[in-house]
């Protein structure tokens, strides 16, 4: 982990060199995330993992103005990332069949609603949004837990909180959006 942040700060300062490593520590853990992600996805989904951590990552690297903190700040903003691209592909997916229904997608366990109805990608994320207004961090959570699949611990790293807060603030917004979503 600290190897990450390293490379991470070497990057960020400029170093050129440290970019290879950096990608080499972290593609793995990044291939990870977005498989476990695109788990959940229909079967036909186009979107390979791998696909996904390029086009992350390409984004991530194209963000001069970040300022780089350590790896949980890295994979929070990778979290973000993902959720963009997986919502952009749902939108363009609905647009090219011309009105055709959202695809859905299961939720995982984490976010498990009724009779384990599927969620569509896009209302997610537009409840989200809404979450976001009237309390963000509880909204950072659930980005952070379904779209890049971090553990409670490392979601609080990322917050700078402690993991019983986030266990907490992770139950209201599932009920939150279970609410919302089924609707």
């Amino acid at each position: 982990m600290a190897a990450v942040t390293n490379l991470l700060l070497a990057w960020n300062q400029g170093d050129p060199a440290a970019l290879a490593p950096l990608m080499e520590a972290i593609y793995a853990e990044l291939r990870r995330l977005a498989a476990g992600y695109l788990r959940h996805e229909r079967p036909n989904h186009t979107f390979q993992p791998t696909a996904l951590v390029n086009e992350a990552f390409l984004r991530l690297i194209d963000q001069k103005h970040v300022k780089w903190q350590n790896r949980a700040h890295f994979f929070g903003i990778a979290a973000q990332e993902m959720r963009r691209i997986l919502v952009d592909h749902a939108r363009r997916h609905q647009a090219a069949k011309r009105g055709g229904e959202f695809h859905t997608i299961p939720l995982n366990e984490e976010i498990q609603l009724a009779a384990n109805q599927p969620v569509n990608l896009v209302d997610l994320d537009e409840a989200l949004t809404r979450l976001a207004e009237f309390d963000s961090r509880q909204s950072r959570i659930v980005e952070l837990r379904f779209f890049t699949g971090l553990s409670i611990a490392e979601t609080a790293e990322v917050l700078g909180i402690s993991p019983a807060t986030v266990g907490r603030e992770w139950d209201i917004a599932r009920a939150w959006l279970r609410r919302e979503l089924t609707i």
